[in-house]
């Protein structure tokens, strides 16, 4: 099910970016670009399915597709300006992931490996280093959704921001 951007721009607040067609009227490219990045991230189930500790290797092979992808966007230079900060912070993102992950752990030779041994202090990590990059992703998704008016699957949507709701 999609959700559309109207209700995304209802539910953020404190994001300073203009909202699509109340006070600019982005480039038909630079959405269909934006549109399009959207959808690949929707197919992305890391960013928002829940997590079992013995799919590790799989959430790191999808980060760093998504980082392939993000790159191949930018040295193609179909990304536009409005879009491609919010690619390289995703990319970095991925990055940081990336470079915050363990060895996977060595067999002895001429057998294969079969993933990283996990203590429970590795799990944290992982669980904390997977959730700032949902986290960044979800800011980064919810200022292209608003600028440029996308929907998006509910999936996606799930690592948005939540909105700043006062408690009477």
């Amino acid at each position: 099910m999609k959700i559309p951007f109207s209700k995304i721009i209802k539910s953020m607040n404190g994001i300073s970016t203009p909202y699509f067609g109340v006070q600019w009227n982005p480039p038909k490219g630079d959405r269909e670009v934006a549109g399009k990045l959207i959808a690949f991230l929707e197919d992305q189930r890391s960013l928002y399915n829940p997590y079992e500790p013995d799919m590790s290797g799989y959430v790191e092979g999808s980060i760093r597709k998504m980082r392939m992808h993000l790159t191949d966007m930018i040295d193609s230079g179909i990304a536009p300006p409005e879009v491609s900060g919010h690619i390289r912070a995703m990319r970095a993102s991925c990055a940081k992931f990336m470079g915050r992950q363990k060895p996977y752990k060595q067999q002895p030779c001429g057998q294969q490996p079969f993933g990283r041994l996990l203590s429970r202090q590795d799990d944290d990590e992982f669980f904390a280093a997977l959730g700032e990059l949902r986290g960044v992703f979800g800011i980064h998704i919810a200022q292209l959704s608003i600028k440029y008016g996308l929907d998006m699957e509910q999936d996606l949507a799930a690592i948005l921001p939540l909105p700043d709701i006062e408690e009477d």
